[in-house]
């Protein structure tokens, strides 16, 4: 999809709303889901056990959903927990005015 055809979003999102949606999309692709205890500083290789595949995977679907741009591999090196991942989404959504602040 271009970028003159995306559609505009109808409602802006919580940051809540973009948390509970990002850790469904880590558990649903994580490995190792019986590794998440609720807490954010999971960490997606040691704790859930991502492997490189799992990883793109996770960042394309996170692409998908939020419509991001690719991430580069300096921050994807960065980005080592779920909250991590939460924080990484919703800075775009924010810099994007498409989330509450």
């Amino acid at each position: 999809m271009t970028e003159a055809t995306r559609s505009t979003p109808t409602e802006v999102r919580t940051e809540e709303d973009v948390r509970e949606s990002v850790t469904a999309i880590v558990t649903e692709l994580a490995p190792n889901p019986e590794q998440i205890e609720g807490a954010g500083d999971s960490r997606l290789v040691e704790d859930l056990g991502f492997h490189s595949l799992a990883l793109l995977e996770l960042a394309f679907t996170l692409e998908d959903e939020f419509e991001l741009p690719p991430i580069d591999e300096t921050t994807a090196r960065k980005i080592v927990t779920i909250d991590a991942v939460v924080e990484h989404v919703t800075g775009i959504l924010r810099e994007r005015g498409e989330m509450a602040s």
